[in-house]
């Protein structure tokens, strides 16, 4: 099967415009989603309590003594806890196809971890001067059935207005089914079968059809050796793989065509049974068995502001707390020999787009005409500069990349374009880890993976941090390169 270049593209593609549309629709949702579920959690907790006050005379005077600062508080503690247990649920995700029985199930377990995180915190209030909210058992087992049946009425009345909005053709998923056969059009006549989904089929690929052929009226649009080309042109959200008789070689080849596009991957029946690793998890749409392959864990509008965030809040303490020994290393750079203080060279990032990346100067003037590729114990580092290099302050300014927003202070190393390009083109998913911002440090880097060092192995590192993201993934890695460079293991160079 042709293999099709994953060389950088700087252009805007294609599909950018619908795309960027189509987030901002979805994050509109997920706020509606937020909102609903935060109306039902208060609404639940004061009505019960106002309920309580007015039927429980001993209990009302229990609360009397309690201060406004209290109710706040605890108000507090409850939205931050509910919060974090309906994030970690996944319950703001949109998936599409999953079932009212199946939601309800994990509203009732969600709201539980909430409840009893809240009754811990609250517990806990005393240990710093405070007094906790009086509760009793009747208030507790209204309050935790009040918030279930309200998150569950206007989760549906949710999905309700969701469904009216997809049949108008509102956050609709542009998908393309690969393979013409009887699995292709079962997957075709599912979809057709279920509009509020929200799936419209663009096209199919197909080797066995001519292209412009219609399928149940639907064109074939190209073979797969195109499908990257296809995906663009089509503006494509999904990529369904519904082919029978081919050999995993083969299929895993069309995997292969499909994640360097941002869209999500998902394989049908005969496909299903040939890829067996932790890159897939076992999923239904409106019981249409699908495995989907493990998309960018940074897809999701939440995930992508938790970082942002903790990469400002980051970027600015460091720059903040370092900018006296900047200056300081700056004019020593200029003492020691001739030359700027900041080496800046263009590295590729997110999407394949070229960037400036800031460093200070470690080598001397002449490196780029003595060699490219980093060495150990390269003659071209200065004195100063091994220094620099061994405790890794030679990429402060590259904190400056992180404010413009085009690096994160995690994630996989930026290379130069040339580099990019040939990687892409020996290394399987090479692309892959430009779905995420480049980083000044990373899971490979903490892993002992830097410099002269295998790039397939370090690729196999980024691709498994851009698969398995989370804010905590990140602060673990930045913790293990604190000390590392603290403990001197971080002596790249």
């Amino acid at each position: 099967m042709a293999a099709i270049s994953s060389a950088p593209r700087s252009r805007v593609a294609p599909g950018k415009t619908m795309r960027r549309r189509s987030w901002v629709v979805r994050t509109l949702l997920i706020l509606a989603l937020i909102a609903c579920d935060s109306l039902a959690l208060n609404g639940a907790f004061v009505g019960v309590y106002l309920w309580a006050v007015r039927a429980d005379a001993e209990f009302a005077a229990s609360l009397a003594t309690v201060g406004s600062t209290t109710w706040l508080i605890t108000l507090l503690i409850i939205n931050v806890s509910m919060a974090v247990a309906f994030v970690g649920s996944s319950l703001y995700s949109l998936r599409r196809g999953v079932s009212r029985v199946d939601e309800f199930f994990k509203v009732i377990v969600t709201v539980s971890l909430g409840t009893f995180a809240t009754l811990i915190i609250n517990a806990m209030q005393p240990q710093f001067g405070r007094d906790p909210l009086p509760w009793n058992e009747q208030v507790l087992v209204s309050g935790w059935i009040g918030a279930v049946a309200g998150v569950v009425a206007l989760r549906w009345a949710h999905r309700s207005v969701l469904t009216a909005l997809r049949r108008r053709g509102i956050d609709v998923r542009r998908v393309i089914i690969v393979g013409t056969r009887d699995p292709g059009r079962v997957v075709l006549n599912t979809i057709r079968r279920q509009p509020e989904m929200g799936y419209h089929v663009v096209g199919f690929i197909s080797n066995s059809t001519p292209v412009g052929t219609l399928v149940e009226g639907v064109p074939v649009l190209g073979k797969p050796a195109a499908l990257g080309r296809v995906i663009r042109a089509a503006q494509a959200d999904e990529v369904i793989i519904a082919v029978s008789g081919r050999t995993p070689a083969e299929v895993l080849d069309l995997v292969t065509l499909a994640e360097d596009e941002s869209v999500e991957i998902k394989l049908y029946p005969d496909a299903f049974q040939l890829i067996t690793n932790n890159d897939i998890s076992i999923g239904d749409v409106s019981g249409l068995p699908l495995i989907g392959i493990r998309n960018v864990a940074l897809d999701s509008p939440i995930n992508r502001a938790l970082k942002r965030t903790l990469d400002l809040v980051v970027a600015i303490l460091v720059l903040t707390l370092s900018s006296p020994v900047m200056l300081l290393i700056a004019l020593l750079i200029k003492f020691e020999s001739r030359g700027p203080v900041f080496f800046v060279q263009e590295r590729v990032g997110l999407d394949g787009k070229p960037f400036p990346t800031f460093k200070f100067r470690t080598m001397r003037v002449d490196a780029p005409l003595i060699g490219n590729w980093t060495t150990k114990d390269d003659p071209r580092v200065t004195t100063l500069g091994r220094f620099l290099r061994r405790y890794s302050l030679d990429e402060l300014p590259q904190f400056i990349n992180v404010i413009r927003g085009e690096m994160s202070v995690v994630g996989p190393r930026p290379e130069q374009p040339v580099w990019v390009e040939r990687f892409s083109q020996s290394i399987p998913r090479y692309m892959r880890r430009h779905k995420q911002k480049a980083g000044i440090t990373g899971w490979a880097q903490v892993n002992g993976l830097r410099g002269d060092t295998s790039i397939e192995e370090r690729t196999r590192y980024d691709l498994y941090y851009v698969e398995n993201w989370s804010l905590l993934f990140d602060i673990k890695i930045i913790i293990k390169t604190v000390v590392d460079i603290l403990s001197g293991k971080n002596r790249g160079y």
